[in-house]
């Protein structure tokens, strides 16, 4: 799945780990530093520069970018390729380079955009998450622009107008169709 920044691909991804925990999610590996609330090994695989070059020269990546300008992200290979040849439903969250070095690799995965419901929407997105400076901002979306124009790279086009309803879609998608939890007063088996 790759879509824009701060289409929400982070909080789709936390709500497939909750309501489809056969899911197996890959955790990618990147040179920023963690945002509130985020874990190490859970949401990425926070590392220096010079373990993630080390990890490039040593073929471990999957795919891999330099995101923004600013930081790099990639995706551990072996893991993936384990649960794929398990027969596990695996889902990773890339963006757009790396889906299109994924596509390269590995030319049988479904590919997934996310796309928000329409641009003002990811800009509002963008600025209330507060993560960013004015200037980190813009940068971003400028990418996004170029991200949104690439969807029809994609199998598949979700619009993420409510999370529940993305990661529902997702799922099916994926060919998993029953969500495996208990919500109060619901039982799902």
């Amino acid at each position: 799945m790759a879509g824009p920044t701060a289409v929400g691909k982070g909080t789709v991804v936390t709500e497939m780990r909750r309501r489809y925990p056969q899911v197996w999610m890959s955790v990618s590996m990147t040179t920023r530093p963690p945002r509130p609330g985020e874990i190490d090994g859970v949401h990425y695989l926070f590392v220096t520069l010079a373990e993630f070059e080390g990890a490039i020269a040593a073929g471990q990546l999957l795919e891999w970018a330099r995101v923004h300008g600013r930081h790099y992200y990639g995706t551990p290979r072996a893991p993936v390729l384990e649960h794929v040849a398990a027969g596990d439903p695996t889902l990773l969250e890339i963006d757009l380079q790396g889906a299109r070095q994924v596509r390269h690799s590995l030319p049988d995965a479904r590919f997934v955009f996310l796309a928000p419901p329409n641009f003002s929407d990811l800009q509002q997105r963008l600025i209330t998450r507060g993560t960013e400076s004015e200037q980190e901002r813009a940068k971003r979306l400028e990418t996004a622009r170029i991200e949104m124009a690439a969807e029809g790279e994609f199998d598949a086009v979700i619009v993420n107008d409510t999370v529940a309803k993305a990661a529902d879609e997702l799922a099916a998608l994926m060919g998993v169709s029953t969500p495996e939890y208990s919500a109060p007063g619901q039982r799902l088996v």
